[in-house]
């Protein structure tokens, strides 16, 4: 007897295991994890050092697991800001891992952790479908890589329990559209909280910590975004295209242009 198995959807549900053993464990010692999900050069190592810089400031334990393809850079980084870091290297893989931030935590974590930062690899796409067991989902975008964002990558950023802008300080230099990001945002997450920033600045940084925090003193609640509610959204959205194109044909309405995939514009840190 023949059995068709979904190569993605057993993947995902591996890491959906891992992602619930992982929440309970962080959850056991009161410990709230941030995941940080942007593209390359969006200024997200510069931000998250600032931030942990004033948790350790303040008296609050932090602690900071970053991600990357290659190099040790990103975490030599953050442990300028005296808080305890530990760096994945993901060895070509687009995105962490429930299973693979499990295995780094455990026998490393401090006790008294009760904020984890996890800065994910740097991509808008792969990262998004994988569940880390966190608490809070921040999404980011730098003026820098262009106002359509939010609509080009509506998986990041619909699923985003924060969506945070990044480089405002260079803003006006580049013209950036501020308000056509913000459409952006809330044509494919409606009510998410959105926060502007300059690392370079300060500029809402300690906005920025004290939202993260309310997560942390119990304000806000934990409601985890899961892997699964990914799946939904992604096919919701091909639906609800699809039927627009149906629409749109059947109303003899032309298509001036051809679908071409929107591709990453890089910007430098």
């Amino acid at each position: 007897m023949c059995r068709t198995v979904d190569l993605h959807q057993a993947v995902l549900a591996k890491n959906d295991e891992h992602a619930l053993a992982l929440r309970r464990y962080l959850a056991a010692r009161g410990t709230v994890a941030v995941n940080l999900l942007s593209s390359p050069g969006s200024g997200k190592t510069a931000l998250l050092e600032q931030l942990l810089s004033r948790a350790v400031a303040a008296g609050t334990p932090a602690a900071a697991v970053t991600a990357d393809l290659a190099t040790e850079n990103d975490a030599t980084r953050l442990a300028r800001s005296g808080a305890p870091v530990q760096q994945i290297l993901t060895d070509g893989l687009c995105h962490l891992e429930a299973g693979m931030l499990q295995r780094r935590l455990e026998g490393w974590l401090p006790e008294d952790t009760r904020l984890l930062f996890v800065e994910n690899v740097g991509n808008l796409v792969c990262p998004a479908s994988y569940d880390l067991g966190e608490t809070l989902r921040i999404a980011l975008a730098s003026v820098t890589e262009g106002e359509d964002k939010p609509v080009k990558y509506p998986a990041a950023f619909g699923l985003a329990q924060l969506v945070v802008v990044t480089k405002t300080d260079i803003a006006d230099a580049v013209g950036f559209a501020r308000e056509e990001f913000l459409r952006g945002v809330r044509q494919v997450n409606p009510g998410v909280p959105v926060l502007e920033t300059s690392a370079r600045t300060g500029d809402g940084v300690d906005a920025l910590l004290a939202h993260i925090l309310r997560y942390v003193d119990g304000a806000e609640p934990h409601t985890p975004v899961l892997a699964r509610e990914h799946e939904r959204y992604l096919h919701s959205h091909e639906h609800a295209d699809a039927h627009e194109h149906d629409h749109q044909q059947g109303n003899g309405h032309p298509h001036g242009h051809d679908h071409v995939p929107a591709h990453e514009r890089d910007a430098v840190s």
